[in-house]
């Protein structure tokens, strides 16, 4: 079983994407980011990093203790090894998949986050740095453009975690100053992953978690997500 400390946010949104996928049996623990649970000991015991999301395996593969993983990247790589899917066995398809969740991790997460905090949460608005990100935000929509002119996802023929890692990034694009026509191989992809059946369940279970904040105009969230 996995037990799953999650908040409807992008990088939560990739673990439900691959739990949906997968089958694979798993119980949510919703954790209140704008109410600063988060910062529980219960909860830095796991995600020492004080970020959603976390998992914990209470049936590793080794058959021993219980397995604590933070980070996403982290912990979709971890679920494609324990059930085997997502993620090629070949040398060469599993170098692609993981360049591509290394890309999203480190640099279309960061970019994208950044561009949605001066968008739409900073109490100042700062015309370098929206137009800094903004501009950031299309050159990646671009490469992903780019490489999906040829292939059905980004590291091939099939579905794999580097997909799951990129697309809740992209949900929001009409907020980051995106036009999704601009981009039509990776408005292609986009749908694509939009109407799989269990794209739409892992959604749906987002919009059952109770508590979310207005980061617009809460600001005791705005306190606890932005270190104020």
């Amino acid at each position: 079983m996995i037990e799953l400390y999650y908040w409807p946010t992008p990088n939560g949104h990739k673990i439900t994407l691959f739990l949906e996928e997968s089958g694979l049996p798993y119980t949510v623990n919703p954790v209140n980011i704008g109410k600063g649970e988060q910062f529980e000991p219960s909860f830095l015991a796991i995600s020492p990093n004080n970020r959603m999301p976390a998992i914990v395996d209470t049936a590793p593969a080794d058959g021993g203790n219980a397995i604590s993983v933070f980070e996403s990247g982290a912990i979709l790589q971890y679920l494609a090894e324990k059930t085997g899917r997502f993620l090629p066995t070949d040398v060469r398809g599993r170098t692609t998949v993981m360049e591509w969740l290394f890309w999203q991790v480190g640099g279309l997460g960061p970019m994208l986050g950044q561009n949605h905090h001066f968008n739409r949460y900073a109490p100042e608005k700062i015309p370098y740095a929206i137009d800094r990100y903004v501009r950031e935000t299309r050159r990646l929509y671009g490469v992903l453009d780019k490489r999906l002119n040829s292939r059905a996802f980004i590291a091939g023929d099939d579905y794999t975690i580097a997909d799951m890692a990129a697309y809740p990034w992209t949900v929001p694009y009409a907020d980051q100053g995106m036009d999704i026509d601009d981009f039509p191989h990776f408005k292609r992809w986009f749908e694509h992953i939009r109407d799989r059946e269990a794209t739409r369940r892992a959604y749906a279970l987002a919009d059952t978690i109770k508590g979310r904040a207005d980061l617009r105009t809460d600001e005791e969230a705005r306190r606890h997500l932005f270190n104020r």
